[in-house]
């Protein structure tokens, strides 16, 4: 089983490709973003020190944690921006680290793909057999995040403004699938990559 750790810019069209690939491929596919929404569930260590952190006030009223409002109290600062990323990416990679461990001993899936926003910066490249950069053109993910998203010019330059540089996606990631054009194009880029490794 190969694991592979899919990312690129906003817009760039990562689930969509991850979608083809879920759906002609024997593999398994964990989105971060969702293990993220796991481990800040009621009874995890996580939730309890999330709530000590943060107050109760981020609490819907079934107890479990409102996004928004978490959200909200996170970006009125950094520092507990900073506190809250050290209590949720640990758990999120051991999280992580698990299931494939789980995956690779279960012996069954071709592939395991891994899509976060911070792969790279969150020192997942030691734990991916290989790093894919999914690539589209500024002026193309721009397109799409006003289309799909209804983002704003200075939205989408703010998020952008935090990414990595196309340079440093390229410096660590092995694999450039271009999806600047039709989604067709990209699937082609994949199957001749994914045929490589059969």
């Amino acid at each position: 089983m190969k694991v592979i750790g899919i990312t690129g810019g906003v817009g760039a069209g990562k689930s969509a490709l991850l979608r083809y690939i879920a759906e002609n491929y024997n593999c398994r596919i964990i989105l971060a973003d969702e293990m993220a929404h796991q481990v800040k569930k009621p009874g995890t260590p996580c939730y309890d020190k999330l709530i000590e952190l943060l107050s109760a006030d981020i609490l819907n009223e079934d107890g479990t944690i409102h996004k928004g409002k978490m959200a909200a109290r996170i970006f009125e600062s950094e520092e507990l921006l900073k506190k809250v990323n050290e209590i949720i990416h640990p758990a999120v990679k051991e999280m992580i680290l698990d299931e494939i461990a789980d995956a690779r001993k279960k012996g069954v899936l071709d592939f395991l793909f891994l899509e976060a926003a911070l792969l790279i910066e969150d020192g997942y490249l030691n734990i991916v057999d290989e790093m894919w950069y999914i690539y589209a053109r500024e002026e193309v993910r721009r397109i799409r995040l006003k289309v799909s998203r209804n983002y704003s010019d200075e939205k989408i330059d703010a998020i952008m403004k935090t990414q990595l540089s196309e340079e440093n996606f390229r410096k660590y990631c092995s694999v450039v699938i271009d999806n600047s054009d039709s989604l067709e194009n990209a699937y082609r880029q994949i199957d001749t990559k994914l045929g490589e490794s059969l």
